[in-house]
């Protein structure tokens, strides 16, 4: 009976043993920090993964993820600069940097963080979209866009323990009922933009063109007129060599000798022609060997 009663103390003894150091032991994983509370309170907070050790029955172990998070905004409507409506709908990326004031602050609450989350990235995009017009938020990339936002936010998810990675626009539309009028507007827009590179490229067109015809009439000018002195000039020199020639009596002879014969081949052009000629004409005498 003794042994018995020895047998079951000691395994009562085992269990209680067992059951005290399964309280004592706590277990951390990298994606995780552990939280070490005495009475509610932290007392400190475990950020490298292994196995820790701590009071049972005293002290409590909170997790709290160490990995990056996503946080999916609901879309909702912004009014640009210009008092146009968009539909942002956006993400955030974020993670918790300081365990110990996000568990002070949020009450290591995820729920809690995602509320502050919440209307500090809302109240950033639509302050950046409210001070951008309609045209430059549609003609903005998505870098751009999400910088000035994390601009905008700036530090103020430090006092919680929060660092925001970035923040992501997944749709930025144009509501429905007023979508195909910005359409419309753009497209006029973009058509008198058209129009006007059109018409300064045809002045442009126009002015060249000018310009090429009256260097090419100056050119035209100069040419003609240098032509014309050409002439003057061969006429000159023709008129001069005329002139030697009948001042020789010799050339003279033989130049009318010369024009003879050329008007007596003009004159027997053709078929059925006739030269007469008096005997006594130089020319007579060639031909009848006189």
């Amino acid at each position: 009976m003794k042994k018995r009663i020895k047998k079951t103390i000691l395994a009562l003894a085992v269990l209680a043993a067992v059951i005290v150091l399964s309280g004592s032991v706590v277990i951390t994983n990298e994606n995780e920090y552990k939280l070490i509370r005495q009475f509610g309170r932290v007392e400190r907070v475990i950020g490298t993964s292994g196995l820790s050790m701590k009071i049972p029955f005293i002290q409590s172990a909170d997790t709290l993820p160490k990995q990056i998070l996503i946080y999916d905004l609901a879309a909702s409507d912004v009014i640009t600069m210009d008092k146009k409506t968009m539909l942002s709908d956006s993400y955030v990326l974020w993670r918790i940097e300081d365990p110990l004031k996000f568990a002070q602050s949020l009450n290591s609450s995820i729920t809690n963080a995602e509320g502050r989350i919440d209307t500090v990235v809302y109240n950033s995009v639509k302050n950046v979209i409210s001070s951008m017009s309609q045209n430059d938020v549609i003609s903005s990339r998505d870098e751009e866009l999400s910088q000035a936002i994390m601009n905008n936010v700036g530090d103020n998810m430090i006092q919680y323990g929060i660092r925001l990675l970035a923040v992501e626009t997944k749709r930025l539309d144009l509501p429905v009922d007023n979508k195909a009028a910005v359409y419309e507007r753009m497209i006029s827009e973009r058509d008198k933009i058209a129009a006007t590179y059109t018409a300064e490229g045809q002045a442009e067109a126009k002015k060249i063109q000018n310009t090429t015809d009256r260097e090419i009439a100056i050119s035209i000018s100069d040419a003609q007129a240098q032509a014309a002195s050409i002439t003057a000039e061969g006429e000159a020199e023709y008129m001069r060599i005329l002139a030697d020639a009948y001042n020789d009596a010799q050339k003279t002879e033989f130049y009318a000798f010369v024009r003879s014969l050329e008007a007596a081949r003009t004159s027997l052009k053709g078929k059925n022609n006739t030269l007469i000629l008096p005997g006594n004409s130089p020319l007579a005498q060639i031909f009848t060997g006189r």
